[in-house]
């Protein structure tokens, strides 16, 4: 259970004291709008944007600063819409709440208020509000003492994960179709593509565990599980120091699955088990990564993190104009025609840039026609479809194109992303970023979408864009994503309107799969699952104009 936190008068600041909370994950209990007022605004450092909720109470804005930290001072900067009656509040597992400041007389503007507690999660709750609008921050910060690795109470040193590349063992593990070579090793391989998953050979039961062992005894402090879909609803967290006899450290009754962080933990053991006695579903147990923190053991360091950008980003690293003559094809030292048939149920057949050439007015076309290709006898249309993947990835960005998308039914353009890993891993383990899909029997919305292993295809992650009345293939649209370590936001013309928040993936949906570097595509497909089948309403040759393509970091 989380360790309770005293609460104090209030204090001053102390020596070593820290802005922490500035672009850590953060979450809200809702969004006035998600894409213009997202909860992250609040901890971007940017007193231009801020995050504000729906017009009721309560209302909460939550953010995780990533371990246990001493806090010491926390600045609102308020909109007019402030709290009159609000709570400041610390946690270790986002659950249980101590607090840290309450008052019933706020009077908004810029509160800087001096507090004295522990978590690794702080937040603002509001009862009340100043008016009929909902809570307006346009900046929330929390200062306290960088503890460097990050502590829990308590603890003398900095925790690290214990974890990464352990031996573990299971129960069972699963070998088949569904799920190949799922072995126990998979949870703590640093790579949340891969999974470990209980054996079907007898029928899914309980209970169903996993260990991994960190070498030497240590002291174990925090805990995190990224769930596959078929979790554990009740589980116990257990230490042992010879992997026979075990000693229960937590319980958790009510799991709700994804990434379930566990912290205020104090146990020590050589081994680390999940003990899973009731399941989410008829399947078994599995799960994506096993992360253990604390001191001691043997610990390996994980490779390092990709840096992170500041956004907004303005230095350019990649750009295409499409300024060749008539007739020439897309510039080899920025693009790959990429052939042959294409996936999802598609009818084209991609040609080797015969479908993809300049038309001398400063745009790249992509044309579709109906035509059976030398290459494919059973095809009846060819296309074009080119990327980036030999020549260009990057890591955290904006991404820009302006195209005029082709229309009528059957027709699928698109401006996406791959994982540069897709080559070796596969889809859809290397992560896919869509900025712009289009469908033609759809012409007034076009759709953004997060592709992972455990949200993909019709069940990806995303939102779609519409302007009623209108059809984006009569005209030029900017489609763009800002893109860093804890989010996306995917625009049109400008206009956001989706925000993939990294911490309400990996808590809804599943693993985050977007730090490592990516490559761009532009195609032009006929038909598919999604859009069906040219009919007599289609049009031939269509066309896909692309007037740019810019990156910027």
């Amino acid at each position: 259970m989380a360790t309770a936190l005293a609460v104090v008068a209030p204090m001053q600041a102390q020596a070593a004291e820290k802005l922490l909370s500035q672009g850590q994950p953060v979450i809200a209990s809702s969004s006035e709008n998600a894409a213009a007022f997202p909860a992250r605004a609040a901890v971007d450092g940017d007193f231009g944007t801020r995050w504000s909720s729906a017009f009721g109470d309560p209302q909460w804005l939550q953010v995780d600063l990533g371990a246990a930290r001493k806090i010491t001072k926390v600045t609102l900067q308020w909109e007019a819409s402030h709290a009159k009656a609000f709570k400041l509040q610390v946690s270790n597992d986002a659950n249980s709440w101590t607090d840290v400041y309450s008052t019933t007389t706020g009077d908004g503007g810029n509160q800087t208020l001096d507090v004295s507690g522990t978590g690794r999660y702080v937040r603002m709750y509001g009862t009340a509000r100043a008016n009929a609008y909902g809570y307006s921050l346009w900046e929330f910060q929390v200062y306290g003492e960088d503890s460097g690795g990050g502590t829990d109470p308590g603890t003398p040193g900095g925790d690290v994960e214990l974890s990464y590349t352990k031996p573990a063992t299971a129960s069972t593990f699963q070998n088949d179709g569904a799920c190949s070579s799922c072995t126990a090793a998979k949870v703590t391989d640093g790579d949340v593509t891969t999974r470990w998953a209980t054996s079907s050979t007898n029928g899914w039961v309980d209970p169903g565990w996993v260990y991994v062992d960190l070498g030497k005894s240590a002291n174990i402090h925090r805990v995190v599980l990224h769930w596959d879909a078929a979790y554990a609803t009740a589980y116990q967290l257990q230490v042992s120091s010879d992997a026979a006899n075990w000693t229960t450290i937590h319980t958790v009754s009510a799991g709700k699955g994804h990434k379930e962080t566990v912290g205020g933990l104090n146990g020590t053991g050589r081994y680390v088990r999940v003990y899973g006695t009731a399941r989410s579903n008829g399947y078994g147990y599995s799960m994506w990564e096993f992360q253990v923190f604390g001191t001691g053991g043997d610990p390996v360091t994980p490779p390092a993190k990709i840096p992170n950008i500041t956004l907004p980003a303005t230095r350019m690293v990649f750009n295409d104009e499409f300024n060749g003559a008539v007739g020439s094809t897309p510039d080899t030292s920025k693009w790959t025609a990429d052939p042959g048939t294409g996936q999802n149920g598609e009818l084209q057949y991609y040609t080797d840039n015969k479908n993809a050439t300049m038309d001398g007015g400063g745009n790249l076309v992509i044309k579709a026609r109906k035509e059976t290709p030398q290459q494919c006898a059973g095809c009846q249309y060819t296309s074009g479809r080119i990327n980036t993947l030999k020549t260009f990835s990057f890591t955290y960005g904006h991404a820009e194109a302006r195209i005029k998308v082709s229309g009528t039914q059957g027709l699928w353009p698109a401006f996406w992303m791959l994982g540069a890993n897709f080559p070796t891993v596969g889809w859809p383990r290397s992560g896919e970023i869509d900025i712009m899909e289009h469908v033609g029997k759809v012409p007034d919305t076009v759709y953004s979408t997060l592709h992972a292993p455990a949200y993909y295809g019709g069940g990806g992650y995303g939102q779609p864009f519409t302007v009623p009345g209108t059809d984006f293939a009569n005209d030029f649209h900017t489609y763009a994503v800002d893109w860093d370590a804890t989010h996306m936001t995917f625009s049109v013309d400008g206009k956001a309107f989706f925000t993939a928040d990294k911490e309400t993936v990996e808590t809804t949906r599943g693993p985050w799969v977007y730090d490592h570097p990516f490559y761009l595509i532009l195609n032009n497909a006929v038909g598919g699952e999604w859009p069906g089948a040219p009919d007599a309403s289609t049009r031939f040759p269509q066309k896909m104009l692309i007037d740019y393509v810019r990156v910027y970091q």
